[in-house]
């Protein structure tokens, strides 16, 4: 795989400006998307107002899509040079959206793999913001983790366009979304290891409609969604036929390094609500910051945030320089998740009651945290594929011996 940013050619920036650059990205999410979060997570009108109104700030500030293709209108950051911006915006799960980096991953998918007549059509929309995408791979009853059980079935037909039929869930996005990437069967039977492909549907094609929302503890944002005779297209697949798992495995490895570097920006955020807790809530003994337990807490908290940051970075650069990271992504992966949660959870047990209520962003951010071990696949499943393949190296291996 090679880096995402490859292509751009933004030339290394100095030390003074990247930490330029990622203080006022930090500035703008804090002072600019955190106070309209309420407003983003209720949806509806509202919502699409003060998203239009922070859209429109990031463009006049200069910091709109940093990381998409400066010839395409975006900030043309490299991903190892985004990727230090990537926890500051990330700390506000609204952040992507309001900063335009949020169609990453499908601008660079449908930029490697998407035809002539896809990339000249969607992809500077994309980037400009006019233009939503989503991504559906996930079927009710069928894993996640197992593509291979993939029912929805795209049929070629004579003229070179496809039929497609099923249904997916947990689809990020989708009610709002302009287009939508649909992994299918376009050969062999559920549980074939071939045969599966990726097509790019326009969701106001007749066929398609958004069955229901799936909240996520609460949270909206998910949706199920159904095709039934949906017609794509030729030019509309992505790849080859039978392309699917080589392209959703390039693009899993960056959406999850991303969601772990955001995860680590979230994990920022309540360690830092934690520690100003601790310094100016007093109780009847003195300071919060006086009592033992409280400053286990910040420690604990401490560690998995700097023990995690590094696994993290690792599988950046790996991923931007095209190396084999799949180990590097699924260790990060389980880290970031379960770090999340630690620290979120050690915030609220400092906050006390306070912690549990509307008053700060740590019920959310809790909420994430025990989503980040399921979303993208679930702990388990990294845990089970990184010790295979570690294993298997050793599996060829002299036994070692006593000198």
């Amino acid at each position: 795989m090679t880096d995402s940013g490859a292509a751009y050619d933004r030339p290394a920036q100095p030390d003074v400006e990247r930490a330029e650059l990622r203080g006022r990205v930090e500035r703008f999410v804090r002072a600019r998307v955190i106070p309209y979060e309420a407003v983003l997570d209720a949806g509806g009108p509202a919502a699409a107002s003060a998203l239009a109104e922070l859209r429109g700030r990031a463009r006049d500030e200069g910091l709109w899509a940093l990381p998409l293709p400066a010839e395409l209108g975006g900030g043309g950051l490299s991903f190892a040079a985004y990727a230090e911006l990537a926890e500051a915006e990330g700390a506000s799960d609204h952040g992507p959206a309001a900063l335009g980096s949020a169609p990453l991953l499908d601008v660079t998918m449908l930029g490697r793999h998407g035809g002539a007549r896809v990339r000249e059509e969607y992809l500077e929309p994309l980037v400009a913001g006019e233009l939503r995408s989503c991504y559906a791979m996930t079927e009710p009853d069928i894993p996640g983790t197992d593509p291979f059980g993939t029912t929805t079935r795209a049929e070629r037909q004579p003229d070179g366009s496809w039929l497609v039929t099923g249904r997916k869930w947990f689809t990020s996005g989708a009610a709002g979304a302009d287009l939508v990437t649909v992994m299918a069967r376009t050969g062999g039977l559920p549980g074939d290891r071939e045969g599966l492909s990726l097509l790019l549907v326009p969701t106001g094609s007749p066929g398609f409609r958004v069955v229901r929302e799936l909240p996520v503890l609460g949270a909206t944002g998910q949706y199920e969604i159904e095709l039934d005779r949906v017609r794509v297209p030729a030019d509309h697949l992505l790849g080859a036929p039978g392309g699917a798992l080589a392209i959703a495995g390039e693009r899993l490895a960056l959406g999850r390094t991303l969601r772990c570097l955001r995860w680590l920006g979230q994990a920022q955020r309540a360690f830092d609500l934690m520690c100003e807790r601790a310094a100016t809530r007093r109780g009847s003994r003195g300071p919060l910051a006086d009592h033992e337990l409280v400053q286990q807490h910040v420690f604990d908290a401490l560690l998995a945030l700097r023990t995690t940051r590094p696994l993290v970075h690792e599988a950046v650069a790996r991923i931007a320089a095209g190396q084999d990271a799949r180990t590097e992504v699924g260790l990060a992966k389980v880290a970031a998740a379960r770090m999340l949660q630690r620290v979120v959870d050690s915030a609220i047990q400092v906050h006390g009651a306070a912690g549990l209520g509307p008053d700060t962003a740590l019920p959310a951010l809790f909420r994430s945290g025990r989503a980040a071990r399921i979303l993208d696949g679930p702990d388990e499943l990294h845990i089970t594929s990184v010790a295979r393949r570690v294993l298997r190296d050793y599996g060829g291996r002299e036994p070692a011996t006593r000198g």
